[in-house]
C-alpha cells in the first residue's frame, strides 16, 4: 500500500515508518519539525531513514529517501489548507496514519493556541483530504489522556470521556468526535488509538524514562510527582508499532454501518506500573541509584493510568509482550549510544 504518516520525525511516527517499510509499504512522512522538544532528535530519526538534515530542514521540500527506495518526506504544516490537499491529489495514498499532534500535557497549560492549530485545525484538514481523496482507512493518534477525572480502572473503551483535565486531552477528545462524524456522514474507516505512555528506544525527551535516565547519567536528582505514588501503564514501543501496524494492514472492506467504520481503541501494556518500581528498573540498567526529589501532583496530571485492551486482543489478536526490564534495558542501550556514555 502507499500508506501516509504524519508525525514521521517524532518518536511512534518514525519507528511505524520503519517498520512498514520493513513490511514493504509505500511510506510518505510528514512533520513540521516543531521545537517542543530537541529538533536535532527529530532529524537523527530521519537520518535513520535516509533523509538528511538539510533536506529534511526545507519546508515543502519532497525528499526522497537515501537509504528506503520506497520512502520520501515532507516538511510541512497539518493546518496547511493549501499544501495538504496538493499532497493527497499527487500521491493518491491507500491510507493515512495521523501520529501527528502538538503533544505534552504540561506545555498545553501555557502553550494553548498551538493545540488548538495543530490538533484541531491540522486534524480537520487531515480529514477534509481523506474524505475529498478517497482515503480507504484514517488510523490517528489519540491519547490515554482523554479519561480524564474517570476513575474507574482499567480505563475501557466504553467509559465515559467528558472530563478531560488539560488542553490536550479535550484536543484528543475532539480528534475522535471529528472522526466519528466524517465517518457517519462520508462513509470511510476511521481508528482511534488512544496511547499509554510509551517508551524505548529514540524516545521523546520530555517523557519520564528519558527525563529519569539522563537526570541519574548527570548525577542530578529526578522529579518524582504525587510523592512518588503514580502508575503508568508504560508501554514499549515495539508492542505499539506492532499494534498500529497490524491495524494500517487489516482489510477494512467490511466495515460499513457507522458503528463498523467508526472505532476507538486503547493501545498500551494492559498493566499498570508503580512509578518507583519502574524508576528502580532504571536504577538497576544503570547501576546507579536516583536522587528523588518527592513532589506534588501537577496541574493536568492524573495518578494512575491502566489500559483495558481486551477489544484490541480480540479484534487484531494484539499481544503486548514486552516486560518493563527488558524495554528499560534496550532504552538505556540506546540512550547509551546516542550520547556516547560509557
Amino acid at each position: 500500500m502507499k500508506i501516509l504518516v504524519t508525525g514521521a520525525a517524532g518518536f511512534i511516527g518514525f519507528h511505524v515508518c520503519n517498520r512498514l517499510l520493513e513490511q514493504g509499504h509505500h511510506v510518505v512522512g510528514l512533520d513540521n519539525i516543531n521545537d517542543y522538544y530537541d529538533v536535532q532528535l527529530k532529524y537523527a530519526r530521519l537520518q535513520q531513514l535516509g533523509i538528511s538534515k538539510d533536506d529534511a530542514a526545507v519546508f515543502l521540500k519532497h525528499t526522497s529517501s537515501r537509504t528506503y527506495p520506497h520512502f520520501s518526506f515532507v516538511k510541512m504544516h497539518l493546518e496547511d489548507r493549501e499544501a495538504l490537499p496538493k499532497l493527497f491529489a499527487s500521491e493518491n495514498f491507500d491510507v493515512v496514519c495521523n501520529l501527528a499532534a502538538q503533544a505534552g500535557v504540561r506545555y498545553s497549560i501555557e502553550n494553548p493556541e498551538t493545540y488548538i492549530d495543530a490538533n484541531i485545525v491540522g486534524f480537520l484538514n487531515i480529514l477534509e483530504c481523506c474524505r475529498h481523496h478517497h482515503i480507504k482507512h484514517l488510523v490517528y493518534a489519540s491519547s490515554s489522556s482523554v479519561y480524564g477525572l474517570n476513575t474507574q480502572i482499567p480505563f475501557a473503551t466504553n467509559h465515559q470521556v467528558d472530563t478531560p483535565i488539560s488542553l490536550y486531552a479535550a484536543s484528543k477528545k475532539s480528534n475522535e468526535l471529528m472522526a466519528h462524524t466524517y465517518s457517519h456522514l462520508f462513509k470511510f474507516p476511521t481508528t482511534g488509538l488512544r496511547f499509554f505512555t510509551v517508551y524505548g528506544p529514540w524516545g521523546r525527551p520530555d517523557m519520564a524514562m528519558f527525563l529519569f535516565t539522563d537526570a541519574i547519567v548527570k548525577g542530578q536528582p529526578i522529579k518524582v510527582f504525587n510523592n512518588g505514588q503514580m502508575a503508568r501503564d508504560f508501554t514499549y514501543i515495539d508492542d505499539i508499532v506492532a499494534g498500529v501496524v497490524r491495524i494500517i494492514e487489516k482489510d477494512t472492506t467490511p466495515r460499513t454501518t457507522t458503528n463498523q467504520l467508526y472505532k476507538v481503541y486503547n493501545i498500551g501494556n494492559n498493566n499498570a506500573v508503580k512509578l518507583l518500581d519502574f524508576i528502580e528498573a532504571i536504577e538497576t540498567h544503570l547501576g546507579t541509584t536516583a536522587q528523588k526529589h518527592m513532589l506534588p501532583m501537577q496541574p493536568g496530571d492524573v495518578a494512575q493510568t491502566w489500559a483495558d485492551v481486551t477489544d484490541l486482543m480480540r479484534d487484531y489478536n494484539y499481544k503486548p509482550q514486552t516486560p518493563i526490564s527488558n524495554g528499560v534495558k534496550a532504552f538505556i542501550n540506546w540512550y547509551k549510544t546516542y550520547y556516547n556514555v560509557t
